[in-house]
């Protein structure tokens, strides 16, 4: 009974760790881009961001999306956006490529292909994808992840490219001045 107290004593600063946290996420709001997803909060900044700052990122996506929920990477990619036009950015000036690989190359696929390999569930992350590329944004798939998962061409949403690769993918966009975001 002793060490039952003391292991409830100890995870107590724990458990108070979780409710302020879920109490700020009422800060995050729509942003000016995207309003169903990518939500925002204000911030006071001490790093200004100039009128002509110009944006050229690739953003690495890995993981796939939890069910039912937008993968989380891309909707960062528009949390990004949304950020910075909302800061004074204008949309045109900010560049995103989102590169996908590994399990999250389903995240990429059609309604038909993604329903029968993923227990008849939607693609949550199709609406999403869909409204990023209407703003520019560009979709890679990994051609390696691709064939290790049975994914061709015919298989992916409108307006996914497939690479040879991730790593080509982020090479090329490199060469192109694209940095990667490390989220």
């Amino acid at each position: 009974m002793k060490m039952r107290k003391s292991c409830l004593l100890a995870l107590l600063p724990l458990l108070a760790l979780g409710q302020p946290a879920a109490a700020q996420m009422e800060n995050f709001k729509a942003g000016p881009v995207f309003e169903e997803f990518g939500a925002i909060a204000p911030v006071e900044t001490d790093q200004p961001l100039a009128q002509d700052t110009v944006f050229s990122i690739a953003f690495d996506v890995s993981t796939a999306a939890a069910p039912d929920k937008i993968n989380r990477t891309i909707e960062s990619a528009a949390r990004f956006i949304n950020m910075h036009v909302a800061a004074g950015v204008p949309e045109e000036n900010i560049h995103l490529a989102v590169v996908v690989h590994g399990g999250a190359a389903f995240d990429l696929t059609n309604p038909e292909f993604f329903a029968a390999h993923k227990d008849g569930r939607k693609n949550a992350s199709a609406t999403a994808i869909a409204q990023l590329q209407k703003h520019g944004v560009d979709f890679y798939l990994c051609g390696q992840s691709a064939a290790a998962h049975g994914i061709s061409k015919a298989d992916l949403l409108p307006g996914v490219k497939m690479a040879l690769s991730a790593m080509t993918a982020h090479a090329l966009l490199q060469q192109q001045g694209y940095t990667i975001n490390p989220f």
